[in-house]
């Protein structure tokens, strides 16, 4: 049976994967992009560089990854170091488009772009996070009991809320975080951001 463990350094690469293997609105990413390791560069591994104690794993039977959840309990301050410490060690793989024109070069402007003060939903709802399961391990509750390991320890650190924004193809995303009781909060068009709070 599958068990939701820390994250370990070891898991690095799987996060890379799974990020890829779930990037298009719940489905494979392989190949949408001339570089695969974008979405794990931008959404899940500078989650776990960043704050390793905040990041939880699902681990198959036989000892594989198969799912993660990694957050930040301060997005400014998250997105100030993403800006001045992670993003420049990539912008040598990721040049800035000089016209931002495909998904592509909307995902690496986005790269361009996290700085402190972005995100309008912050003062309420500092913590965000980031959380995938490759097909094995979904439909067992692992999920739900992802986002509770880490709600409880963001309400053990006192952090007031939390958002997170999803991709509005991904329907199946938005039911799942309304059974866990979020709400729709103020989003940029074509943007969809869920929200919960963890001081009444």
């Amino acid at each position: 049976m599958s068990r939701i463990r820390p994250y370990r350094p070891t898991d690095r690469a799987a996060l890379y994967e799974i990020c890829v293997k779930t990037a298009d609105a719940g489905t494979d990413a392989t190949g949408v992009l001339s570089d695969d390791s974008l979405w794990g560069d931008l959404f899940a591994v500078p989650y776990a560089e960043r704050h390793p104690d905040l990041a939880w794993v699902v681990e198959s039977d036989d000892e594989r990854t198969i799912g993660y959840i990694v957050a930040t309990d301060d997005t400014d301050a998250f997105y100030a170091w993403f800006r001045e410490q992670w993003w420049p060690t990539l912008e040598g793989r990721h040049p800035r488009p000089v016209e931002v024109v495909t998904r592509e070069d909307r995902m690496i402007d986005y790269g361009y772009s996290r700085a402190a003060g972005i995100e309008p939903n912050v003062a309420d709802h500092p913590a965000h996070l980031h959380i995938d399961l490759l097909p094995e391990a979904q439909g067992q509750g692992l999920g739900r009991q992802l986002i509770e390991t880490l709600f409880a320890e963001l309400s053990r650190r006192g952090v007031r809320g939390l958002h997170l924004g999803i991709d509005p193809n991904n329907a199946g995303a938005a039911a799942f975080y309304e059974r866990l009781g979020m709400t729709r909060l103020p989003a940029e068009p074509g943007g969809q951001i869920y929200g919960v709070r963890f001081d009444g």
